[in-house]
């Protein structure tokens, strides 16, 4: 049987969908899993408190420096170093827990922490009212749950990305202008994730948002600085590259994975993308 990507869903039985967990316990609690390929359901902070590992997400290797945060949003596909030693603690929370309004849910979709139409983000520590409120955090994780336990985290856990975010601007990161824009760029980003594999043509997703292909393309264009068609293609490429750099699939099982009806169609797709075959791609990474 061909082995996939490992997708792991926030551990059960915790007080609540939030938890901080000590990088030494991912090592001890999860060695086999996060030394292979894997993606989770949830949203990851990793602070790296000393060391300097190369963190993998989606083929980017990530040079960490000591002190500094990483954010990592749901689904990424990354890989630990287990060759280099380092120190840290990570973060780990889902969509359930954090978004309790709608407010909250616009929040988490367009901070620049975790877009995955952006770079990933990471910000050195300077501002050491990050570290307190970190440890704020762990305090009350510690504490018997009760009935303000879970507003107090999540209170603790917003002021945490809202100082990131100060931080990373500091950092030389150029903010979106928050307009028309770039709410309809996180709703095809939103609709795309999610219908990427059965619709890739542009007029499905202008009919979804109810705009022309036309309005779309602006958008797009102003936002990323490219076309929802070269939008649509890069998603569609991540994930052929994951499939087959990451999975034993066979080029016909992604193929028919990916909506293409026939595997012929697919080496084509990918060739006029990449100027390789689906083949060559994958022996040249392992």
């Amino acid at each position: 049987m061909a082995e996939k990507i490992q997708k792991y869903d926030f551990k059960e039985g915790l007080p609540q969908e939030f938890e901080i967990i000590d990088f030494n316990l991912f090592f001890t609690d999860f060695s086999k899993e996060i030394k292979k390929p894997h993606r989770v359901e949830f949203y990851q902070i990793f602070w790296f408190q000393e060391g300097s590992p190369t963190h993998m997400v989606d083929f980017k290797p990530i040079k960490i420096n000591p002190n500094s945060l990483l954010f990592i949003n749901k689904n990424s596909v990354q890989l630990f170093d287990t060759e280099t030693t380092f120190k840290g603690k990570a973060i780990l929370f889902t969509d359930n827990f954090f978004c309790k309004t709608k407010l909250d849910t616009r929040f988490l979709k367009s901070t620049i922490l975790f877009n995955d139409l952006l770079s990933v983000a990471q910000i050195n520590i300077s501002d050491s009212i990050i570290e307190t409120i970190f440890k704020q955090l762990e305090t009350e994780t510690e504490n018997i749950k009760d009935e303000y336990q879970a507003d107090i985290i999540r209170n603790d856990l917003r002021n945490l990305l809202l100082h990131s975010e100060r931080e990373r601007k500091k950092q030389g990161f150029v903010e979106f202008v928050k307009d028309t824009n770039l709410e309809f760029a996180l709703i095809f980003k939103d609709l795309l994730e999610y219908n990427f594999i059965q619709h890739k043509n542009v007029g499905f997703y202008a009919n979804k948002m109810n705009i022309s292909t036309k309005r779309l393309n602006q958008t797009t264009l102003r936002i990323f600085g490219k076309s929802p068609k070269n939008i649509i293609d890069d998603r569609v490429l991540l994930e052929c590259k994951r499939l087959l750099i990451y999975t034993s699939d066979s080029v016909k099982e992604i193929a028919y994975s990916l909506g293409f009806e026939e595997p012929t169609n697919f080496i084509k797709y990918f060739k006029k993308h990449t100027g390789e075959t689906p083949n060559s791609f994958s022996e040249q990474y392992n």
